[in-house]
């Protein structure tokens, strides 16, 4: 038989030692990736983020806040990490949703409006440890005082005087009892109310057409009425013309004892008034003030005679 070459015993022997290595570094690489893994999936080790609390659960079933800045680490299996708490300003809005929310107003009008409330953490232990599941309590409660104030007002107010019943509303937030007689949300939460702001209040589709077509009948309305106050001032100003034209005509040709004023007014108000509102003959309205079918009966005062002049005496001598 023949003898193996002592180099290949060598490489042979030089390969199974570093797969040997490479083997021994992988199952280590594993049990330290899994280690760190099996502590980060129980959170065995934590950290605590500034404006920011942990609360625990501790194996006694006693509940800690934990709010020092840092690095922590617990018992995995007894210890359990119930919430993360921030503790800087959050924002709750109206009906939970972006989307504005039907509200009925005092005199029974449906509205979309839509608000948010910034609050802030002050006391870590009334809300994470008084309450269960805070976040859902406070939205209903201050769903609920919203809504109060909003659907008591009227309608007209919900859209002008948005700004009193923001502020309103805000101080129901911040110094109101939820009941009579109750804590406030303050209180109850351990929390301070920093704002509120109504986003937005509209009409629904259907009541924004008709007061649409509401304000463009009023429009209308209006026109009309100023057009016929315009037509009522020329009206006046051309009667008061006419009148003192007629009173002039009058005492310039009437008679001293008024025959003729009678017939001389018919024959004016006939001729005039008929043509200033004669507009036209065809598709518009003639205004006829007096019936000029017949023409008037007019006559006019004699012409004075001039005085005889004074007869010629004849020459000398001539008899009459």
């Amino acid at each position: 038989m023949a003898e193996v070459p002592p180099r290949k015993i060598v490489q042979r022997a030089f390969v199974k030692t570093v797969l040997r290595r490479i083997l021994a570094l992988a199952t280590i690489a594993g049990l330290i990736y899994g280690f760190a893994a099996l502590i980060y999936a129980t959170r065995t080790i934590y950290k605590v983020k500034m404006n920011g609390a942990v609360v625990l659960e501790r194996f006694g079933g006693k509940r800690q806040a934990i709010t020092e800045v840092g690095w922590h680490i617990r018992l995995p299996f007894f210890t359990r990490i119930e919430q993360e708490v921030s503790l800087m300003n959050q924002t709750l809005l109206l009906g939970g949703q972006l989307e504005p929310m039907r509200i009925i107003s005092k005199g029974n009008v449906a509205l979309w409006t839509s608000g948010a409330m910034t609050y802030r953490i002050r006391d870590l232990e009334t809300w994470a440890i008084e309450n269960l599941d805070p976040q859902t309590l406070l939205q209903d409660d201050f769903d609920g005082i919203a809504k109060d104030i909003l659907q008591a007002q009227e309608v007209n107010k919900l859209i002008s005087d948005r700004e009193e019943i923001k502020e309103r509303i805000f101080q129901a937030l911040a110094t109101r009892p939820i009941n009579e007689g109750g804590p406030t949300l303050a209180q109850k939460y351990g929390i301070e109310v920093v704002s509120f702001v109504l986003k937005e209040t509209r009409f629904g589709d259907k009541l924004v057409e008709a007061t649409e077509e509401k304000k463009r009948r009023e429009l209308i309305a209006e026109a009309e009425n100023y057009a016929a106050d315009q037509e009522a001032s020329r009206i006046r100003k051309l009667y008061a013309a006419y009148l003192d034209s007629i009173q002039a005509l009058q005492k310039a040709l009437g008679s001293p004892d008024g025959t003729t004023d009678n017939a001389l007014l018919d024959f004016l108000v006939q001729q005039k008034w008929a043509s200033a509102y004669e507009k036209n003959q065809t598709g518009q309205h003639t205004v006829v003030i007096q019936n000029t079918g017949s023409a008037p009966n007019l006559t006019l005062p004699a012409l004075e005679q001039a005085p005889a002049q004074a007869a010629v005496e004849p020459p000398a001598g001539e008899t009459k």
